[in-house]
């Protein structure tokens, strides 16, 4: 028999779990780890920065549908997975993150002297994935990934956090390989009772209307949203996190104009509202001004989240499960009026952004939606161009809402390409932001991952510009000193084109028909429409 090492019972347990790429970083303590994947048919991206592995895991486990592995070490490299994290959890991405530690004998909170040491490495993440699984011996391996394998995947979907010393990882065991792994997430069932009570209430609504967040996609509920809202003649508004949950250009829907003060009324004046999927956090309540006059259903999987932010007939169950229950048991509604309201509502969204001279913004928004394949996926950093895309884009796209830190976007495609090589993949970042990944453009040339990096340069931090210059009249700390991006790119061998606003749409569709990864450039000063909350009244 070969004698293997605990990084072998890593990989392979990974491997039997059904992964097929892992993302990360090398450092010291992990090494035993990074060995054995060269012994393994797993593939490996290895980005530049441990937080841009992460936002890299989060994108590929989101476009898959599946668990994705993050390989990191100890110490600066485990914090450094933090802020990714952190989206993930927001998001419920499931990222199984495997990290390093100092040999068992520095391990029990005292100061040994180890390089990267920490007193307590696991609780830097207790506050921020959604399970922690230590190991002490190699024997623990296969089991505890296992088992963090199964909760990332069981709704709530969420990040976990492996921790592994560096002498488990590299010492000897004689061990046959670990070939089959049991990790069957577990179905998260609506209890009978509240659904035939749920049914009752929409059955006998004569204003129902239905809000859909991101977990209707992440169960797979879509169709079940669907027969369910015609069912019913219920309008659908989606959160930005659950665009695509609906058909954008259904009779019904309300698309995702939630930060607009008609599609607040028109939500608040529901007899009885249906929230799937979503706690209608703040973005999701346009800043919590959203009260509710009817009725509220709330399908949750993320307990938690449960009336947590409104009161109503809370049912903790997975999404999909719940919507298909419901779609059995309600009574069919004919109602006529309902397209008439929706259409109705769109046209007051319309008219009102018509009086704010913002031709331009949407202009650009139209163009990046001309330019991109139809199923091809955009990740999206936390830029004014994505708070418009929020609300004015007309499918699924991929942000970094959740949490709301910056450098998501490019690293998140990377990893999203690297799932799928055979369609282009978008993603976007104002110069601020992308000073915070530009050194992915490296990964994006080393792995020739087919990404185009469409990066808005306005001179600094432009949506915290706007935010400080509405409420204190001036802005400070805002304004950026940034490089030649295109000379940037083009040093990386990435092409890269300066565009305009009125180029953009075939700049970007060529470089997105090139193969491998490229850049397009748009110094622009994008706007924000006017607040929209009710309370402005505007």
């Amino acid at each position: 028999m070969t004698v293997r090492n605990g990084g072998d019972l890593v990989v392979e347990s990974l491997t039997a779990l059904g992964a097929t790429t892992v993302f990360g970083l090398p450092g010291q303590h992990a090494l035993g780890a990074f060995d054995a994947l060269r012994r393994s048919q797993l593939a490996y991206v290895g980005l530049r920065v441990e937080n841009n592995a992460g936002f890299a895991a989060d994108a590929f486990a989101r476009v898959t549908g599946t668990a994705a592995p993050l390989l990191v070490s100890t110490g600066p490299g485990a914090l450094m997975t933090l802020a990714a994290l952190q989206e993930s959890a927001a998001a419920s991405a499931p990222v199984v993150a495997v990290g390093s530690q100092v040999p068992v004998a520095g391990l029990g909170g005292g100061r040994h002297g180890y390089l990267h040491e920490l007193a307590d490495q696991k609780a830097s993440f207790r506050d921020v994935v959604k399970s922690v699984h230590p190991v002490r011996t190699a024997s623990q391996i296969p089991s505890a990934i296992a088992a963090a394998w199964e909760s990332a995947l069981t709704a709530p979907f969420g990040p976990v956090w492996v921790e592994i010393p560096q002498d488990v990882l590299l010492g000897a065991v004689d061990v046959p390989p670990v070939t089959a792994l049991e990790a069957a997430p577990r179905p998260l069932r609506p209890r009978p009772e509240l659904i035939a009570e749920a049914a009752a209430r929409l059955s006998a609504a004569e204003r129902p209307a239905i809000v859909a967040g991101g977990g209707v996609i992440r169960s797979g509920g879509t169709a079940e949203l669907l027969a369910l809202a015609e069912k019913l003649a219920a309008p659908v508004a989606t959160t930005f996190g659950g665009k695509g949950a609906f058909p954008w250009e259904h009779p019904l829907s309300l698309q995702s104009w939630l930060e607009d003060r008609h599609t607040t009324e028109f939500l608040a004046d529901a007899d009885v509202l249906l929230v799937v999927g979503s706690g209608l956090g703040e973005l999701s309540s346009n800043y919590h001004t959203f009260r509710p006059r009817g009725r509220v259903i709330q399908i949750e999987a993320d307990l938690g989240k449960l009336e947590s932010n409104h009161p109503g007939l809370g049912i903790h169950s997975d999404a999909a499960l719940a919507l298909r229950a419901l779609g059995e048991a309600v009574e069919r509604r004919d109602d006529p009026a309902a397209p008439k309201a929706a259409a109705e509502l769109l046209a007051r969204v319309r008219d009102r952004l018509a009086t704010q001279d913002l031709d331009t913004e949407q202009g650009v928004v139209a163009a990046v939606r001309q330019a991109l394949p139809q199923d091809s996926p955009s990740f999206w950093d936390m830029t004014i161009l994505a708070y418009w895309a929020w609300s004015a884009w007309p499918g699924p796209m991929h942000s970094a809402q959740g949490a709301g830190g910056l450098g998501y976007g490019f690293p998140a495609a990377l990893g999203a390409a690297a799932a799928d090589r055979g369609r282009p993949v978008l993603a976007v970042s104002g110069d601020g932001g992308a000073m915070y990944s530009i050194a992915e453009l490296a990964t994006a040339r080393q792995y020739d991952l087919p990404v185009t990096w469409l990066i808005v340069d306005d001179g600094g931090y432009g949506i915290l510009r706007e935010y400080m210059t509405d409420a204190f009249g001036a802005a400070t700390a805002t304004e950026l000193s940034r490089p030649d991006f295109v000379a940037l790119a083009e040093s990386f061998g990435v092409p890269a084109v300066r565009t305009t606003t009125e180029r953009l749409a075939a700049d970007l569709g060529a470089a997105l028909a090139s193969p491998g990864p490229s850049v397009v450039v748009l110094p622009a000063v994008l706007r924000m429409f006017a607040p929209t909350h009710l309370a402005d009244g505007g």
